[in-house]
C-alpha cells in the first residue's frame, strides 16, 4: 500500500492535475474517489487538524449548495459542517493529499510538490499548458 493519499474527484482539473504529478515523480497513490466513498467525520477532522488547518478551511465554498445551505455562517460548528458534507460530499475540497511530508489542501496543484518524499522534478506540463517547474523545496 502506498504512504500517499491522495482524496480525488475525477470531474476536477486541479485534482487530475495533482493525481499526474504525483504520477510523474514517480509515485502510485492511494486514490480515495470520496464522492462515492465520503470520508468520516473524524477522517475529516484529522485531515483538518493534520493540514494545520480549521474544518471550514476544507470547505468548497463555489458550489451552490454551500450557498443554498448557508454555511458561510460564522456561527456554524463543526458539526453542522460535517453534517453537510456528509450528506453533500461536493462539499469537501480537493485535492486533499497526505504523505509523510504533511497534509494539504492542494490548490493549486504545484502545491504538491512540497509533499512529494522525491525530487527535484522535471517540468511538468499541466493540462491547460501551463508548465510546472519545481523548485526542489520540500516540507521538513
Amino acid at each position: 500500500m502506498s504512504d500517499i493519499t491522495i482524496f480525488h474527484n475525477p470531474r476536477c482539473g486541479t485534482s487530475r492535475n495533482v493525481l499526474a504529478l504525483i504520477r510523474h515523480a514517480g509515485l502510485e497513490p492511494r486514490i480515495v474517489e470520496y464522492m462515492s466513498a465520503p470520508p468520516s467525520r473524524d477522517e475529516i477532522r484529522a485531515l483538518a487538524a493534520a493540514a494545520g488547518v480549521p474544518l471550514r478551511a476544507l470547505l468548497r465554498e463555489k458550489e451552490a449548495v454551500f450557498t443554498e445551505l448557508g454555511l458561510a455562517a460564522p456561527v456554524l460548528s463543526d458539526d453542522a459542517l460535517l453534517d453537510a458534507v456528509q450528506q453533500h460530499p461536493v462539499l469537501l475540497n480537493r485535492p486533499i493529499v497526505v504523505t509523510p511530508l504533511g497534509t494539504a489542501l492542494c490548490r493549486p496543484s504545484e502545491a504538491v510538490l512540497e509533499l512529494l518524499p522525491v525530487g527535484p522534478l522535471p517540468p511538468f506540463t499541466k493540462s491547460d499548458g501551463e508548465v510546472v517547474r519545481d523548485s526542489g523545496k520540500r516540507r521538513g
